[in-house]
């Protein structure tokens, strides 16, 4: 190790110095405005994420709480009256729709029910072209 004079300046002294120098008020006022600017951004990021979030719950807490509300209404057992000489000849369920496929003397025809109420909701008859 060399030995310094008390009047000599060390080499780590002067980069001290000029890291520690004060800087121009104009690049101290765009430093300012870029920190809030930069401070507002997260504050609007975290306010939508914070928003979508309750969506994102609300959405979640309205299907768990508001499926199947009307099922007690559901009879256990129902007779469907077909016409006579009608015979079955598939059956499917579509979302909240039973599809049943009749044969009705010769002629094909579909039929759909509400799976809650089991009532007809429609009719479709196919025919062939004279």
């Amino acid at each position: 190790m060399a030995t310094l004079a008390a009047g000599e300046p060390r080499g780590d002294e002067n980069q001290d110095d000029r890291q520690a120098a004060p800087e121009s008020p104009a690049v101290a006022g765009e430093a300012a405005r870029m920190v809030a600017r930069a401070r507002w951004l997260l504050i609007v990021s975290g306010f939508t994420t914070m928003i979508a979030i309750v969506a994102v719950i609300a959405v979640i807490g309205y299907r768990i709480f508001h499926a199947g509300g009307t099922g007690a209404g559901v009879p256990a057992e129902a007779t469907i009256a077909l016409p006579k000489g009608a015979r079955v000849i598939a059956t499917a369920v579509a979302a909240d729709r039973i599809v049943v496929t009749l044969d009705v003397g010769g002629v094909s025809e579909i039929r759909t029910f509400d799976v809650k109420t089991l009532k007809e909701t429609g009719r479709i008859r196919f025919a062939t072209e004279p």
